[in-house]
């Protein structure tokens, strides 16, 4: 029975990638099976609650501000939206709402506290929630923990060797350190990457290093393909071939047993056949709706569709780890420290970032 190890190298996990694939798929497929039911996959939802504006320069993202990429950016949601929107979700059979805000890091204050009583409000609607707000604090994520917050989405991106061709604006080791911070609470950890942004096969062994050696490991992963989106410093790059991303499913289930491995950006480029695949790699997670945060996927109805006929169950809330309790704002035991926390700033600089800011600045 395959056990979960924290002293996986490089050089093995990229033995276990780069195996014959009916060798790969069957091992994957056995291993998911001893931790999973091969039939339930969870459904979640993707909302983006501030959308544009970011000061980060991540080559991949549409939401920075540095770059022209006609996206519409909005102010933080009202808490009445989110509820609609997430029961909305959950009557198209999400069991899990994630909400994104395109911030380099939490910030106490209004806008803080409004996000707190969007979880508060969610995790009473009996839907497990989801933040991605960037980096973040110890206090901050009890402050999260105490509203009722499910997971914490804090991804690495890549391997640590390849993340400054991708960041300039922060370093790997703040990824580390938040989700650090998180689990200091009862808070369970969502920590993956993007795979097609140009790096080596040996990266994504090396980002699935970093992911399988924390203690615990991630309860879930997203294994995202990259969605060239114009604008961006990696607008050219060639989406990448469906086994690129059925081996590191693969190969992510082997080396993270018991977590959840979300399929994650890039459906609308695969089809159902390939997705298939994925799901019998190991793969037990989706995003639904029509998009996530700012780029496309599938409708809910379709990936309904590719349930019925792959005979696959959505997940039901609160199957691998039981629902918080929420704690009110004013009952909270952590109050806000007004933290102004510095995280890191490399200050090195990407070239081909710096020529898409320079073309965005061409555009405006």
């Amino acid at each position: 029975m395959s056990e979960e190890r924290h002293n996986w190298t490089q050089e093995e996990i990229l033995e276990v990638y780069n195996k014959p694939m009916m060798e790969l798929l069957y091992e994957a497929a056995t291993v998911h099976r001893q931790y999973h039911d091969p039939n339930t996959v969870q459904v979640s939802t993707l909302l983006s609650i501030k959308t544009g504006g970011c000061p980060e320069d991540c080559g991949y993202c549409p939401q920075a501000a540095r770059y022209h990429t006609d996206i519409e950016g909005n102010d933080l949601m009202t808490v009445p939206h989110v509820k609609a929107q997430a029961l909305r979700a959950k009557a198209s059979g999400s069991s899990r709402v994630c909400m994104g805000a395109a911030w380099r890091n939490v910030k106490d204050g209004p806008e803080f506290d409004q996000v707190l009583e969007m979880v508060r409000t969610i995790n009473k609607l009996d839907m497990e929630v989801c933040c991605t707000l960037g980096m973040i604090t110890e206090n901050q994520a009890q402050r999260l923990a105490e509203a009722g917050l499910y997971a914490y989405n804090h991804n690495l991106d890549t391997s640590e060797d390849y993340y400054k061709d991708v960041i300039s604006t922060r370093a790997f080791e703040d990824r580390l350190e938040t989700i650090d911070n998180v689990r200091k609470s009862n808070v369970t950890v969502c920590s993956g990457g993007i795979i097609g942004m140009g790096e080596k096969v040996e990266d994504r062994a090396g980002m699935l290093v970093a992911l399988a050696t924390l203690n615990p490991q991630p309860e879930s992963v997203p294994i995202n393909a990259l969605v060239a989106v114009e604008g961006t410093p990696m607008a050219d790059l060639d989406p990448i071939p469906i086994w690129d991303m059925i081996r590191m499913v693969a190969t992510t289930r082997i080396v993270m047993p018991k977590t959840q491995v979300r399929l994650s950006a890039g459906r609308t480029e695969m089809s159902r056949e390939g997705q298939a695949m994925c799901f019998f790699a190991g793969a037990n997670s989706i995003f639904a709706g029509d998009k996530l945060l700012t780029t496309p996927n599938p409708d809910v109805n379709e990936d309904m569709e590719m349930f019925k006929l792959l005979g696959l169950n959505p997940q039901k809330p609160f199957i691998k780890v039981a629902q918080p309790e929420t704690v009110e704002a004013k009952d909270s035991k952590y109050e806000s420290l007004g933290e102004k926390p510095k995280w890191t700033r490399p200050g090195h600089t990407i070239e081909r970032n710096e020529v898409a800011k320079e073309q965005a600045k061409l555009t405006d």
